[in-house]
């Protein structure tokens, strides 16, 4: 019993990463544009989930356009956003990002489009006939997984982009360091210079003045 409901809840699992479409983190190059294609069944409903995590004011343009170019989504200069919408027709989508505002910084984009509902753990689900309990706590722990998966995506989205910031201000810093430290330097022996130069040429006006 047990081993039939893990191959039910494994095959599950496989099924969902299926439905799921793509999910990907790529690098952008500054003035650059990279498009993805998805091919949707009419009526089924998706979600277009984008994050830019490093890169910039870690902003990018999106857009999405259906199977005839029609623009359903369009976006300038976003960090994050989240779009659903249900296919209108058969044939492939496009989404595309760009980064071409950016002239010397490249991006570092994560996006997860998801295509349909995620399938029925069990068979029983799309009938009248209750769950078994076993059956129910499997569905649970299934819902759970996905909340899991879901979370754990999202914070290391976080965790890397603070770690990207982090870096960013520990070079500014550094660099600000040094460059007071060169201030400094310069200050210092522009100090030495103007008062040698003052004690040198109070000692040549001592020495026409005895003479």
């Amino acid at each position: 019993m047990w081993v039939r409901l893990l191959l039910q809840l494994l095959w599950a699992q496989l099924l969902v990463a299926l439905v799921r479409g793509s999910e990907l983190t790529f690098e952008l190059p500054d003035n650059a544009k990279q498009c993805f294609y998805e091919d949707i069944v009419q009526g089924t409903k998706c979600t277009l989930e984008f994050q830019v995590i490093t890169g910039g004011h870690y902003d990018v343009d999106c857009r999405l356009e259906d199977a005839d170019g029609a623009v359903l989504y369009k976006e300038m200069k976003k960090q994050y956003d989240s779009f659903t919408f249900t296919a209108a027709k058969n044939g492939t989508y496009k989404f595309c990002f760009s980064n071409e505002f950016s002239t010397f910084t490249h991006k570092t984009v994560y996006f997860d489009f998801q295509v349909g509902d995620d399938p029925p753990l069990f068979p029983n689900e799309n009938r009248v006939s209750a769950l078994t309990q076993m059956e129910s706590a499997c569905v649970t722990m299934h819902e759970a997984m996905k909340s899991v998966i879901d979370y754990q995506t999202h914070f290391r989205l976080r965790e890397a982009q603070g770690r990207s910031r982090a870096e960013d201000l520990n070079s500014r810093v550094a660099f600000w360091s040094i460059g007071e430290a060169l201030i400094l330097l310069v200050v210092s022996l522009g100090q030495v210079v103007l008062l040698r130069s003052f004690f040198s040429d109070k000692r040549t006006t001592s020495t026409r003045v005895g003479s």
